[in-house]
Formats: C-alpha cells, sequence, structure tokens
C-alpha cells in the first residue's frame, strides 16, 4: 500500500509541474442510464434506487458513473409535447423540476443529489439537448456573466428533429457565453458527466467544441458523451479532441435484426458492422459508443415501447455483452436495477469479461460474414489474447477456429464466461446456439 501511495504521489508531482491534466475516461466508462427505463419520467426516488444499488453491487467492478437522461427539467414528463411545462432559472438555464427532484429546492438544481451520489463514491451525470430553451429566447433572459441575452445566442433556423425544446447556438461571442454559463452551472452542482445529444444528422461541430471548450473552462474534470448517432468516422479526430464518448450508431434496443416501421432504432446484428468499422479509434480518453444494455427489466416507463422483460434471448444478452467488451465500449446498463434478475446480474459481475472491455487492447474483427464473426484483442500484459466468437446465423453451428496464426503452435483456453479451463489446444472448436458467443482468454504456451 506504501509503495502504490508513493507511485500516486509522484505522478501527480509529475502533472503539477507538466501541468497536464489527468486524462478523462482512461478506460471506458461504466455505470447505469436512467433512459431504457423511465424515458423522460425519472424521479429523484427512482434514481436513488438504482444509484444505491449500482453502488452496493457493482460499483467495486468499475461500474461508477449514475446519469439522470433527458427531461430532468419537465415537470410535467408525460405530458405530450407542446404541453410541457419547463424549470428554468432566470439565466435561461434548465434546472431539475422540484416536483420529480425535492432536493433541488431553493435553487440547489443538482448539488445535493450529486453530494449524495459522491457519498457513495458514484460519480453523477446529467443528459442535455444541445442549444438553448425556446422558452429563454421568448423571454429573451440574460445570459449569466455576459452582457448578452437569449436572442444573441439562439440559432432559430437551428431545430433538433425529434426533439422540439431547443434551439441551437450560433457559433458567435453570445453562443459561447451561453454555453459557458450552462458548463458552469453543472460545475457548481458537480457533475462527473455530461451526455449532449441531438449533434449528429447533420454533424453540429461547432455546438461540439463550444461546449467542449465551456466544460474546459470550468476546471471540474467532467467527462462528454455525445449522442445519439451515427457519428460521422471521417469526423473522428474531431471527435477525439473535444469528447470522451461518441456513439457509432442510433438507439440501441432490445431487438436482433433492424425494426422496418422503427428505422431510428438499431438492432443488435447492425452492431457488428459498426463496431467493425470503429475499432481501430478506440485509445484512453476517447471510445465510440455502440449505446447502452437494454438488459433485465425496461420499465416501468420505458424510453421505447411497454414496460417489459427485454426481449432479447440469454444468448443475445451475452452476445451483446461480449462484443461490447471486446470492442471495448462504455458500458452503461439501462435496465432497471431494482428489478434485476440473477441471470442479468452474471453479465454485469462477471469480473473476467469486465476485465477484457476495461483492458484489452487492439481489438479488432479478424473474420466477419452473415453467419458468424470473431474478434481478437491483446491482454493487458501483452502475455495472452482475448478470442470472442459469434454465431450471426439463425441456426445452431459448430464453428472451428484454428489458432496457430495467432502467434503459437498452441494456447492454453480458458472460457471467462463459464470460468472453466478448457486446456491445451490448436483449435478451438465450439458449439453455438443462434445468436450465441463466446469469450475466451487464450495464454501463450
Amino acid at each position: 500500500m506504501r509503495t502504490i501511495a508513493l507511485l500516486f504521489l509522484l505522478i501527480t508531482i509529475c502533472l503539477a509541474q507538466t501541468g497536464q491534466p489527468p486524462l478523462l475516461a482512461p478506460t471506458p466508462p461504466m455505470g447505469w442510464n436512467s433512459w431504457d427505463s423511465f424515458g423522460l419520467t425519472v424521479t429523484q426516488d427512482e434514481f436513488q434506487a438504482n444509484a444505491q444499488y449500482l453502488a452496493d453491487h457493482l460499483r467495486p467492478l468499475g461500474w461508477q458513473y449514475a446519469v439522470v437522461d433527458e427531461g430532468w427539467y419537465l415537470e410535467n414528463p408525460e405530458a405530450k409535447p407542446g404541453s410541457f411545462h419547463f424549470s428554468l432559472d432566470t439565466y435561461g438555464r434548465f434546472t431539475p423540476a422540484e416536483n420529480r427532484f425535492p432536493l433541488a429546492a431553493n435553487g440547489a438544481g443538482f448539488s445535493k443529489l450529486a453530494a449524495w451520489a459522491h457519498a457513495r463514491n458514484l460519480k453523477f451525470g446529467i443528459h442535455i439537448i444541445q442549444g438553448i430553451p425556446r422558452e429563454a429566447v421568448e423571454k429573451n433572459s440574460p445570459i449569466a456573466g455576459s452582457h448578452f441575452h437569449a436572442s444573441d445566442a439562439a440559432d432559430r433556423s437551428d431545430t433538433c428533429r425529434w426533439n422540439a425544446d431547443n434551439y441551437g447556438v450560433r457559433p458567435n461571442a453570445a453562443g459561447q457565453a451561453y454555453y459557458d454559463s450552462i458548463a458552469a452551472l453543472y460545475a457548481s452542482w458537480g457533475v462527473d458527466f455530461v451526455k449532449m445529444d441531438c449533434v449528429d444528422a447533420p454533424y453540429r461541430a461547432d455546438a461540439i467544441r463550444m461546449f467542449s471548450e465551456a466544460l474546459r473552462k470550468t476546471g471540474r474534470p467532467i467527462v462528454l458523451s455525445l449522442s445519439p448517432g451515427p457519428a460521422p468516422l471521417d469526423k473522428v479526430s474531431e471527435l477525439r479532441r473535444y469528447a470522451q464518448m461518441w456513439r457509432i450508431s442510433g438507439d440501441v434496443w432490445d431487438h436482433w435484426a433492424q425494426l422496418p416501421k422503427q428505422p431510428w432504432t438499431q438492432g443488435l446484428l447492425a452492431q457488428f458492422q459498426n463496431t467493425s468499422q470503429w475499432a481501430p479509434y478506440a485509445e484512453p480518453g476517447h471510445w465510440p459508443d455502440a449505446d447502452m444494455l437494454p438488459l433485465g427489466y425496461l420499465g416501468p416507463r420505458p424510453g421505447y415501447g411497454k414496460a417489459r422483460q427485454t426481449n432479447f434471448t440469454r444468448d443475445e444478452e451475452r452476445t451483446l455483452m461480449t462484443l461490447w467488451c471486446i470492442f471495448r465500449s462504455p458500458l452503461f446498463m439501462g435496465g432497471n436495477l431494482t428489478r434485476i434478475d440473477p441471470f442479468t446480474e452474471s453479465l454485469l459481475t462477471n469480473k473476467e469479461v469486465i476485465r477484457v472491455d476495461q483492458q484489452a487492447n487492439g481489438g479488432h474483427p479478424v473474420a466477419l460474414d452473415s453467419h458468424h464473426a470473431v474478434w481478437v484483442a491483446k491482454s493487458e500484459d501483452g502475455g495472452a489474447l482475448y478470442l470472442a466468437i459469434f454465431n450471426l446465423a439463425e441456426t445452431n453451428q459448430m464453428i472451428a477456429y484454428p489458432l496457430q496464426p495467432l502467434g503459437s503452435v498452441t494456447f492454453r483456453v480458458r472460457d471467462l464466461w463459464q470460468h472453466k479451463d478448457l486446456g491445451t489446444m490448436d483449435t478451438l472448436r465450439v458449439s453455438l446456439n443462434r445468436h450465441s458467443s463466446a469469450l475466451f482468454r487464450l495464454t501463450y504456451r
């Protein structure tokens, strides 16, 4: 312990001498997000119940972010769009609806709820829509810390095609002042994570840059997550510069193939192609995001569809976790943790599988067609490989994969989902149900 403390002190001194801040999100962030189970409607009690479970059962494995998703400023979130009542301060900034978040009373904002989360060794996050509230523009509210007003910052021609709450923000001094003002507010609350939505389709480079700069000015280490996708692959250098996470697809929900009547949702099968394209661009501090985990119980008021146990089969749930981990996606559980079942809990608490997500290097597909996929990654110390095999077909199949091309005549093989050592082999043969997968650690002989 003394050696670890000394090492930490030396790192701190080096950072102070170089003036470089600690890297945000050195590993893929992990946590829980309210959207999949509560949509716009989560309350303080519901958030705290899920966050308490996160702290008690998942935090030791690295699950640390508790995020209030969209609509925390709506006093009547179950009303139809156009009839919402918003909670704003005098500077045109959304504030938590006090009827849903009593700790926000008397101007506290989210400061008391964030402190509650921090006391449980969690980090606190919120969701925002890019831009400035329309109501603030209608009132022409002053912008905190500046001589500007909302009308100076608003771009009335820029609206989110699926959310009418905000106008866009102009790339001018007034627009930067508004973003600076909300970032300063969030930092004063103790926010650790902001999910900024509606920044793609079209890609809003100015909004991303300006808000990222606003967060930097606060001096508080706040992770920036960009949503939804798909993020444009040709903007990867910008994304890496300004954000720690960015979505690579539309909203992932609990279905295998694409739903023809819901083109905005993303099926699990299509994520194999998306992740294969983005795999080379995952690096410490900057993570392509395959979206939340719609696992377990999605309810009582999910962001899409009716309350339900996930429509994924158990094989598909495990396949999602296997792909996300070897791709090294951020992991944000969307299911209701207060109603978690033993199987879903086993997916989230498998230390050997989570280790792949948090510590592997260079994950990439070495085979991908309509029937199967194979991914390989290096272990953190270089002494082993991780190998994931997926059956993408509609029938069960036996898949044989020769191991010698991976760098050794034979490997010692361990099944990470089953926690079993399988002995030494030169070819891995695995029988997989439709849509199922397996994940192995291969140790050099």
